[in-house]
């Protein structure tokens, strides 16, 4: 249509269609909005109750505001660039930035073994085990039992006092009363049954007899513990705590042991005995400086360094040079079958870690070990400390260099052949062209991967634990081996059978973590170097 008024022509446009709307594609959204939002404040509303039950009220704090913020971004339509950014952030503070800052805050105390507790705790820990039964204790009828499984749910005893017929239950944390019409007992006054509670029959109970042994129920003045399977009694504590002296004091002996605030312990005045169980307390900077000062520590940890950084170099530098060597042996187009030998050659990196290095160690066995028998020698590989060394290192070898051989041979692919062959034109041989441009190029491209490499080997746990376990063991000292790295170290220190020191290993993990981070920012620096002279 077109219309003339003394002016141009001019031609009316058609009106733009509107496109339908996809009402469906909302209401999907909106639905799977409304489950996972549902999903985050369920989350929130489960871990309140322990938070609550622990009077942990900055957690808790810290949770509400949590929750908040994600509903409120999420029910506005605004700040979209946020909704994406904000899972990963929660999960990078959940699990690396929270459980950083809690291994670093271990560090500065004591906590382990025997100082896990509050000083309350500990009190009430050295009372109950120094119970003994006195003339005039009384007895009770005892019913064993637990809130869960029957093998391994934790025990309760069920016990009726002979003067009130009172039924209580009582665990680690004290006496509860139970309600009558809840429990039921025989004309004897053993509990045969009790709501909430599974009664352990005498099998049940007999395969549990050394925890039954060590439940202790505190009580004033003592503690109840079992005497067999169906009778308990209340003893009196031998070790009683004075508040007047902030004190242990043993009833029998009269010997004491004093409150050492800055070392979470009870301490003899008269030969510095200190009792088994403590507190947590901070001890500032002392797990860092025992490092250092104790002279039983230092030597080891300075042995296991030194060692450290020469199995993560010579794991890195091995398992690059071995899988350069072959990734430029077979990037020849000259060479006949080299895709079956690249197949081949990756073979070990495509086979589970964890069981060749099972296999290794048996290979390296000195009585039927494969390597012995295939030589000819009698060499105990695993039960010296050099010989050790060498087999980890060879078993790193032969499990790493594939990946070194895979991605030197993209590298390779990736540098222009021209460059090659223009070296050779101006008179350069094979050598010099590899050394003056196909290296410098690779390093450009894989020092970054070899740097990771390097951090991986830094802290690679299985490597050592799965085929030495960290030996072989001085006799003096059976708590750090020949080929331990720190990182075994630190585990057998957390988690050895000799006792858990989690805060001493958390300074450890400091350490290694400040290794790591200064070897990883001077070679990324020289990194940045390298591409700008060859950018």
């Amino acid at each position: 249509m077109t219309t003339q008024l003394g002016g141009p022509v001019t031609r009316a446009l058609p009106a733009p269609e509107k496109k339908p709307e996809h009402r469906g594609s909302g209401v999907a959204g909106n639905s799977v909005k409304i489950v996972l939002l549902g999903l985050v404040v369920a989350i929130a509303i489960w871990a309140a109750f322990p938070l609550v039950e622990h009077e942990s009220w900055l957690g808790l704090g810290i949770l509400v505001v949590t929750t908040a913020v994600l509903l409120w971004l999420y029910l506005t339509p605004r700040h979209i660039p946020a909704k994406y950014l904000a899972p990963g952030t929660l999960l990078l503070i959940v699990f690396q930035i929270f459980p950083v800052l809690y291994t670093a805050s271990t560090a500065f105390t004591n906590y382990g073994d025997g100082h896990r507790g509050t000083k309350e705790e500990a009190v009430v820990a050295i009372q109950t085990a120094s119970v003994t039964q006195v003339p005039g204790s009384i007895t009770y009828a005892l019913s064993i039992a637990t809130t869960g499984d029957a093998a391994t749910g934790p025990l309760v005893f069920l016990i009726t006092d002979p003067a009130t017929k009172v039924v209580s239950a009582g665990d680690a944390d004290g006496l509860e009363p139970l309600n009558a019409d809840d429990v039921t007992v025989t004309a004897s006054g053993k509990v045969t049954a009790a709501e909430g509670y599974t009664v352990l029959t005498a099998g049940q109970a007999s395969l549990r007899s050394k925890e039954i042994t060590a439940l202790a129920v505190p009580v004033d003045g003592g503690a109840i513990r079992s005497s067999g399977l169906s009778r308990a009694y209340e003893g009196k504590a031998g070790r009683v705590y004075q508040p007047e002296c902030d004190c242990i004091r043993d009833t029998t002996s009269g010997e004491t042991w004093t409150a050492d605030e800055r070392a979470g312990a009870f301490i003899s005045a008269q030969d510095g005995e200190r009792l088994a169980q403590g507190w947590k307390v901070d001890v500032g900077f002392g797990n860092f400086t025992r490092v250092v000062t104790d002279r039983d520590i230092s030597g080891p940890f300075l042995r296991t360094l030194i060692w450290n950084f020469a199995f993560a170099v010579g794991s890195t530098g091995g398992t690059f040079l071995l899988g350069m060597l072959v990734a430029v042996a077979l990037h020849g187009k000259r060479v006949r079958g080299r895709n079956l030998y690249r197949v081949v050659l990756v073979l070990p990196y495509a086979m589970p870690a964890f069981a060749m290095l099972l296999v290794w160690r048996d290979m390296f066995n000195k009585d039927f070990g494969l390597i012995n028998t295939f030589f000819g020698t009698d060499v105990d590989w695993l039960g010296q400390a050099w010989t050790a060394r060498i087999a980890v290192l060879l078993v790193q070898l032969w499990l790493g260099y594939p990946y070194m051989f895979l991605v030197t041979t993209g590298a390779l692919q990736a540098i222009p052949a021209e460059l090659s062959e223009a070296s050779r034109i101006d008179g350069a041989g094979a050598w010099q062209s590899f050394r003056r441009i196909v290296l410098p190029l690779l390093m450009v491209a894989l020092t970054p991967l070899l740097i990771s490499s390097f951090a991986f080997n830094f802290n690679n746990f299985n490597a050592i634990y799965l085929t030495t376990e960290g030996g072989p063991f001085a006799p003096d000292n059976p708590a750090n081996g020949a080929t331990d790295l720190l990182i075994t170290y630190t585990y057998r220190l957390a988690f050895g059978g000799s006792g858990a020191q989690y805060g001493y290993a958390a300074a450890i993990s400091i350490f290694i973590f400040l290794i790591v981070g200064t070897v990883s920012a001077i070679a990324f620096r020289r990194t940045r170097a390298q591409e700008e002279v060859y950018a």
